[in-house]
């Protein structure tokens, strides 16, 4: 036990990895109109042998939990094996999800697995959804929520703010809370590096986007804790202040479904872990490249900052709850 917790402890002393994303299929059933990552092109996807080992040996590393996503990761046959085996390796998995393939037996075997889930969902409007998402598959989404009602781990609904939805993100979080999930709010962001497309119809001015984040934080919608703060953060960025620098490839690392590692999903990956060891493909990690994007201040994504924010602000990260009931 005490060596388990030694290498992530190291870990966070010295600035290396303690969580990772994982694309386990770049399969996708929408055509979100804010996502730019390259799916559904056929492209190889790890075994679920390649993922065990691959993973056993980040836990050796001191990787300790996993963002599971997508594209959309139910889409993947064997996802609950996949699951199963992170899980009894010692890693701490969340599955990120559009939610419109929850099923009741999937739903019972999430909860055998103790997972953390969150589920993305921008708007209760089916026109707006269809816009957004390019796909028309709402209802769907809202029957998956359904079966998550008494779900007794920690679920999480995120909410992307743009400019088709932002004057109904205060419902969204207001039908998340009612139901007993953790609201995620974020902003659309778009040309940064790899990640985020150009789309016109969801741009927005920032002075307006900003003003929805200063609304939830003003009628307190959103819970305390570190996703307060990551609303507080977006609404300073969309004003034009500067966030605290990107812990992306320092704390965090992204895998796509081949074993490409890079920082984030942002950049560009930097070698495959079929194909070379761990530790030389943290070695070429480029840190001005990284901070050259921080500097931008054009995005706050999760994963590349949840670590460090809640290093830097341990009284925040306390206070963050794990469920509504």
């Amino acid at each position: 036990m005490i060596a388990d917790c030694a290498r992530p402890l190291a870990n966070l002393v010295r600035g290396r990895p303690v969580l990772a994303t994982f694309q386990v299929t770049l399969r996708c059933n929408s055509a979100c109109g804010y996502c730019d990552l390259p799916l559904n092109q056929g492209r190889y996807e790890l075994t679920r042998e390649e993922i065990r080992g691959i993973f056993g040996l980040l836990y050796t590393e001191g990787i300790r939990f996993v963002l599971v996503q997508g594209g959309e990761p139910l889409l993947r046959p064997d996802l609950v094996d996949i699951l199963e085996d992170l899980s009894s390796l010692g890693l701490h998995v969340t599955v990120i999800t559009n939610g419109t393939r929850l099923t009741t037996d999937l739903v019972a075997r999430f909860t055998s697995l103790r997972l953390p889930l969150s589920v993305s969902l921008d708007t209760l409007d089916r026109t707006r959804y269809r816009q957004i998402r390019g796909a028309d598959q709402l209802p769907q989404v809202l029957a998956g929520l359904s079966l998550l009602a008494q779900y007794p781990y920690p679920k999480f609904l995120t909410c992307i703010v743009s400019e088709v939805n932002r004057e109904e993100v205060p419902d969204v979080v207001r039908f998340a809370k009612a139901r007993g999930f953790i609201p995620v709010v974020g902003a659309y962001h778009w040309n940064v590096g790899l990640y985020g497309k150009e789309d016109t119809g969801l741009m927005y001015d920032r002075s307006a986007a900003a003003g929805v984040f200063e609304l939830l934080l003003k009628e307190d919608l959103i819970p305390p804790g570190y996703f307060r703060k990551f609303v507080a953060d977006s609404a300073g960025w969309l004003r034009g202040q500067q966030l605290e620098p990107c812990d992306a490839g320092r704390y965090s690392i992204a895998i796509d479904a081949s074993g490409e590692v890079s920082p984030c999903l942002a950049m560009s990956s930097v070698g495959n872990l079929r194909e070379l060891p761990y530790r030389e493909i943290l070695s070429r990690f480029s840190g001005p490249q990284i901070q050259a994007c921080s500097d931008c201040s054009s995005c706050n994504r999760l994963d590349g900052r949840v670590v460090g924010t809640v290093l830097r602000h341990p009284l925040s990260a306390w206070r963050t709850p794990v469920r509504f009931q």
